[in-house]
């Protein structure tokens, strides 16, 4: 994978929450926090471990602790992917 997306992101946050509880990842949610979305922490850390095994890229606890907002996690993520290449 080259990128992860927005869309990658609210694949996997969805596949985390459920469908029911994923409404609100509908529209741009760059910038949004993730408690603003529904997410707490537990989430988060799910969410972490599925980008890990579907993109092959780590987020600590401690930086998933850290990021608030999806455009800040898919830096992260994409920070990451650049060095892997």
């Amino acid at each position: 994978m080259s990128e992860f997306t927005i869309d990658d992101l609210k694949r996997i946050l969805r596949a985390c929450a459920g469908e029911d509880e994923a409404v609100g990842l509908d529209g741009d949610i760059l910038d949004s926090g993730f408690e603003e979305l529904g997410y707490d922490s537990l989430a988060l850390l799910e969410t972490a471990s599925r980008i890990e095994h579907e993109v092959g890229v780590a987020v600590l606890d401690e930086e998933i602790g850290e990021v608030t907002t999806p455009r800040q996690l898919l830096d992260l993520v994409n920070g990451r992917l650049v060095q892997k290449v």
